[in-house]
């Protein structure tokens, strides 16, 4: 699945109920979940990490959709397929 497609899919099911909850507490709900997965990697549960790693990137994206931000367009100007800084793949910065 593509990431705009599954921006696509969050947006369906879900954005009645975000637009309902409003862009802070959607944002306090991606909070609790970076909370969550933190706690399933010191479990060191792999599971639950990727549970909880699906959970993220859903809230974000259901975030994204409030904030009218297309995820897919973003990454691909944000990480362009080569390092912002140096400008090489992989990356040889000291960053």
């Amino acid at each position: 699945m593509r990431i705009s497609e599954f921006q696509s899919l969050i947006r369906e099911l879900y954005l009645e109920k975000d637009s309902q909850r409003g862009a802070e507490a959607t944002l306090l709900w991606l909070v609790e979940e970076v909370g969550e997965l933190l706690e399933a990697h010191r479990k060191r549960s792999r599971e639950g990490v990727e549970e909880e790693i699906a959970d993220v990137i859903a809230w974000v994206v259901s975030y994204a959709n409030l904030a009218g931000i297309e995820v897919e367009e973003a990454l691909r100007r944000k990480y362009p397929g080569r390092c912002r800084y140096c400008n090489a793949l992989p990356c040889r910065c000291e960053k």
